[in-house]
C-alpha cells in the first residue's frame, strides 16, 4: 500500500507538470480571434447562417429607378410574411447593423434590408455625380414603391410590411397614403409628424438638459442658433449639427448613452459590406444629407389624417431626435382601419438596437397576427 500511495503521488505530481507546461504553452501562443475584420465578420455571418430547408438569405442588386440597388433579404422561411425596412438618415443605412438586431425577426418574417439611393452599398455602386440630379423627395419616394412592387412579384405576395425609420418614415406614410393595398400594414418607428416642431422640442429639451448639468459650452451653443426652428424656412445644417451633437450628448438619441458611437461602430462589423464599402459609407450619409434633408427639415405631417391600412407605430419615450410626443399627439388623431401605439420605455431613437427583445415581441404580436389573418403564412 505505501508503494501505491508513492505511486499515485508521482502521477499526480507529473499530472499537475503537464498542465503547468500546457498551460505556459497556451500562453505563449497567440490569443484566440478574431484578429482583424475578416475574421469577425466570417464569426458574425456563420452563427447567424439560415440553414432552414426553406429559407433565404440573399445579398444582391436590384434594378430599381434605373440604378442598380442592394438588398439583403433573410428569413427561416420564405413562405413567411415579407417585413421591408426603410432606414434613417437620410443615408443612415441599417443594414450594415441588422446582424445585431434582426435575427429573431428572420423566424417569422422574411425582413428585407434596401440600402436606398445615396447611401450604403447602392452608393459605392454608382456614381455620385451621376446620381445627384435624381437625389429627390419624389425620386426616393417613387424607388419605395417600385422596390415594393419587385418584391412583391418576387415572393408572390399581394402584401408586405413595411417599417419606416426616421427619415424612412416619411418614405413610409407616404407609400401607405399612395399604394395602402400593397400593406399588412405600414409600421412606423421615430416616426416623423410636424418635423419643425420635432425640432423646436428637441432644440427646447437639449436646452433644459444643458442648463440643469450647468454645461456652459452646450448653453452657448444653443443659444447661438436660437431662435431655432422657427417660420418655414429649412433649418441650416450648421445650426442642425450643433444641436444634434448636445441633444445626442444628453441621450436624446440614445436613451442614458452618447449619440449612436455604438451604433456607428458596429457598421464595420457587417458581414454584407466590403471593405469598399465601409471606406464610403460615412461619405455617403453626408451626401444623402446634403441632398434630401433640408426638405425634409420643412415638412408637416400632420395633415394627414386618415391611412387606409392598419397602423403600428414604436416609439420611444426618450426619442428628443425625432419627437415621439408629437408622433404619439398625430397618432391620436389619425384614422385607420386598425391601428396600435406601443411605447418603449428604455429607448430613445434607435428602438430596435436599444429594446431589441421587445422590438421583436412587438412585432410578432402586434404585425405577424394581421399576416395571419390574410393568410400569408406557412400552413401549421
Amino acid at each position: 500500500m505505501p508503494n501505491a500511495t508513492a505511486a499515485w503521488r508521482r502521477f499526480t505530481s507529473l499530472m499537475i507538470l503537464l498542465a503547468m507546461t500546457m498551460t505556459a504553452t497556451a500562453g505563449a501562443a497567440e490569443p484566440p480571434g478574431p484578429h482583424s475584420r475578416a475574421e469577425a465578420t466570417r464569426t458574425i455571418a456563420d452563427l447567424r447562417r439560415i440553414v432552414t430547408e426553406r429559407g433565404v438569405e440573399r445579398v444582391e442588386k436590384v434594378r430599381i429607378g434605373g440604378i442598380e440597388q442592394w438588398v439583403a433579404i433573410r428569413g427561416n422561411d420564405d413562405r413567411n410574411p415579407i417585413l421591408l425596412m426603410l432606414h434613417g438618415g437620410p443615408g443612415w443605412v441599417s443594414m450594415p447593423t441588422s446582424w445585431y438586431f434582426q435575427r429573431g425577426w428572420e423566424e417569422y418574417f422574411t425582413v428585407v434590408q434596401w440600402d436606398q439611393r445615396g447611401a450604403g452599398k447602392t452608393y459605392t455602386e454608382n456614381d455620385p455625380a451621376v446620381i445627384a440630379p435624381t437625389m429627390t423627395h419624389e425620386r426616393m419616394i417613387a424607388d419605395t414603391e417600385e422596390m415594393v412592387a419587385w418584391l412583391r412579384k418576387e415572393f408572390g405576395k399581394d402584401r408586405i410590411f413595411v417599417l419606416g425609420n426616421s427619415w424612412g418614415s416619411y418614405l413610409g406614410i407616404e407609400l401607405a397614403r399612395r399604394r395602402p393595398e400593397w400593406l399588412h400594414a405600414y409600421i412606423g418607428m421615430g416616426q416623423a409628424t410636424n418635423v419643425p416642431e420635432s425640432e423646436r422640442r428637441g432644440w427646447a429639451w437639449t436646452m433644459n438638459q444643458a442648463r440643469r448639468d450647468g454645461n456652459a459650452e452646450a448653453i452657448a451653443d444653443l443659444e447661438s442658433i436660437a431662435p431655432y426652428a422657427q417660420g418655414d424656412s429649412a433649418v441650416p445644417l450648421s445650426s442642425l449639427l450643433k444641436q444634434r451633437k448636445w441633444l445626442n450628448h444628453y441621450g436624446g438619441m440614445v436613451h442614458n448613452r452618447t449619440g449612436g458611437e455604438a451604433e456607428a461602430a458596429a457598421v464595420s462589423l457587417s458581414p454584407e459590406y466590403t471593405d469598399a464599402d465601409l471606406a464610403k459609407v460615412w461619405e455617403a450619409n453626408a451626401f444623402s444629407m446634403d441632398k434630401l434633408l433640408g426638405d425634409l427639415l420643412t415638412l408637416d405631417l400632420s395633415h394627414v389624417r386618415r391611412l387606409d391600412t392598419p397602423l403600428i407605430l414604436f416609439l420611444g419615450r426618450h426619442d428628443y431626435n425625432v419627437s415621439s410626443t408629437a408622433a404619439a399627439e398625430w397618432f391620436g388623431l389619425v384614422q385607420a382601419p386598425e391601428k396600435k401605439l406601443v411605447w418603449f420605455e428604455h429607448s430613445a431613437h434607435e428602438v430596435m438596437i436599444e429594446e431589441p427583445g421587445k422590438m421583436l415581441l412587438s412585432l410578432v404580436h402586434h404585425a405577424l397576427p394581421i399576416a395571419e389573418r390574410a393568410g400569408d403564412v406557412p400552413p401549421p
